[in-house]
């Protein structure tokens, strides 16, 4: 145990304990302290997961296929609602919802589950992602290693995909009302969310009928905290126009020096040839596809997805 870990864990690390695996966390902000909520599953001491859940502002519902592939497989892996979120507490300070300070708490999160670079490796899903790549930049020597699913390394280069792939597949006149939503901040009108669910949804988010998405996903994706997501994502939800819409990490993957596993889906809205080009980049890197995934594939191509990744993991351990 490293000594700041140790520190780390004698003074502030007495997480609140509930049965059942679940911790939680006190982090410290700029604006106060506050708790969030994990729960552990399984138990191997060199090989334990923690997941970083998409929104932003989302909750770790809809990544709960997990806990259908991973235990029995001797894999330890951790939920975790990230502050704002889920069954952690929700501050209204709207100057918490930044990148650096997400990372200060992923931080906080694992030096108080006591996860150094013997065992920890960090996943990252969608904006998980994001946030996954700004913890590898700014804290490499934590991991034993990194997975990124379903996020581009630039947010330019995907909303250059939404316009130039995905918007022209849609019925000219259907993504002509959506834009009008949007530009009319009017997407809180139920046809805007009923347009994106016949057109866009089921084809790149989850690739089912929508009366068979699995429940965790319909209550996690409910769930979202629009504080947070808007701020960050912006209203849209074809391409982002938040804080992020600058942000691209591409030209700094090649000093990422962990094993990383790159997961896309050829559905997705990340476009799937960007994710492997960046397992290129990545001095360790991997990439695994699921032909028949979407933006959630850990769900509508769970078997393939889940292959790849635990074949990925049993390789670190």
């Amino acid at each position: 145990m490293t000594t700041d870990l140790a520190s780390y864990l004698d003074n502030t690390g007495r997480a609140d304990r509930i049965a059942g695996g679940v911790r939680m966390i006190p982090v410290t902000t700029p604006s106060g302290d506050h708790r969030v909520w994990t729960k552990r599953f399984g138990t191997n001491p060199t090989l334990r997961v923690l997941l970083l859940h998409g929104g932003p502002g989302a909750t770790h519902e809809y990544l709960e296929s997990f806990e259908g592939y991973l235990p029995q497989e001797g894999i330890e892996f951790y939920h975790y609602d990230q502050l704002g979120s889920g069954h952690s507490d929700r501050p209204g300070d709207p100057s918490l919802w930044e990148i650096d300070r997400f990372v200060d708490e992923v931080e906080q999160v694992r030096l108080a589950l006591g996860l150094d670079a013997s065992s920890f490796v960090l996943y990252g899903q969608s904006w998980g992602g994001i946030l996954a790549l700004e913890y590898a930049l700014a804290h490499p020597d934590a991991l034993r290693g990194l997975v990124v699913s379903n996020m581009m390394s630039s947010i330019p280069a995907y909303n250059a995909y939404a316009t130039d792939v995905l918007m022209p597949t849609m019925d000219p006149d259907v993504l002509a009302e959506i834009k009008r939503l949007e530009a009319t901040g009017q997407t809180g009108d139920p046809s805007y969310d009923a347009l994106l669910m016949e057109h866009h949804y089921v084809h790149h988010v989850c690739r089912m009928p929508v009366e068979e998405w699995p429940e965790p996903v319909v209550r996690g994706l409910g769930n979202i905290n629009k504080d947070i997501y808007v701020p960050l994502q912006g209203p849209s939800e074809l391409g982002a126009s938040g804080k992020l819409i600058d942000w691209d990490r591409s030209g700094d993957l090649a000093s990422i020096d962990v094993p990383t596993l790159v997961i896309g889906a050829e559905h997705d809205t990340m476009d799937p040839r960007h994710l492997a080009w960046m397992a290129e980049q990545l001095p360790r890197g991997s990439y695994h596809h699921c032909p028949d995934g979407s933006h959630l594939a850990m769900v509508d191509d769970a078997d393939v997805y889940f292959a790849g990744l635990v074949t990925w993991l049993r390789s670190l351990d």
